[in-house]
């Protein structure tokens, strides 16, 4: 019997492809619960990341850091999402960006190799995988559309289709960061979109 906290998980991986129990039993055994306060990081830049995690409850950011000290929101990984610094895991590098807790946050954590081995034993974590790495091509290349092709205004609409609920959840510097502008021209867009 797999306990509770991991059924939002196999409920992604089940919207994916059928998971047989045995394999469920395998993936309660290399996933362990973990929790970050906010405030507290997954992994910071310079580090060199073993670990994918997927987010229970809570809510986290992935974010870079210039060297002038501006922050650049890369994404927002809210509950049943997985979450790591990925080409960083895949190279064996140091991670480029930042991975923090914006809320108290409930994950499932997983050493990277040994979900690796996980996925060498059976058909259906191939298919998974490949089904989370399409997922993942597409949102960056939506990603990169929006930050080249479309206005701010366009860019703010986007990420509250895209995030629901997150306007409330997040700081505004935070989402103008993901936007790509101010918060000054944040807190203008919301006016005229108020006024409209």
């Amino acid at each position: 019997m797999v306990n509770p906290f991991y059924r939002p998980l196999i409920g992604v991986l089940r919207s994916i492809t059928a998971l047989p129990d045995e394999q469920m039993e395998k993936l309660s055994e290399i996933f362990r619960p973990a929790s970050l306060s906010a405030g507290q990081f997954f992994i910071q830049a310079g580090e060199r990341p073993t670990q994918i995690g997927f987010v229970v409850s809570g809510l986290i950011r992935l974010y870079y850091v210039n060297s002038a000290g501006m922050e650049f929101t890369k994404a927002f990984c809210p509950e049943n999402h997985f979450v790591a610094a990925y080409s960083a895991l895949l190279l064996n590098q140091p991670a480029r960006f930042f991975i923090e807790a914006l809320e108290d946050t409930s994950l499932l954590v997983a050493d990277y190799q040994a979900y690796q081995q996980l996925c060498a034993e059976h058909a259906c974590w191939q298919r998974i995988n490949h089904r989370l790495v399409e997922g993942l091509f597409i949102k960056k290349e939506k990603r990169e559309a929006e930050l080249l092709l479309d206005d701010a205004t366009t860019r703010y609409q986007t990420f509250l289709a895209e995030y629901p609920d997150l306007e409330n959840r997040v700081k505004q510097y935070h989402i103008a960061s993901y936007l790509g502008i101010s918060p000054v021209s944040l807190s203008r867009i919301r006016k005229s979109l108020t006024a409209d």
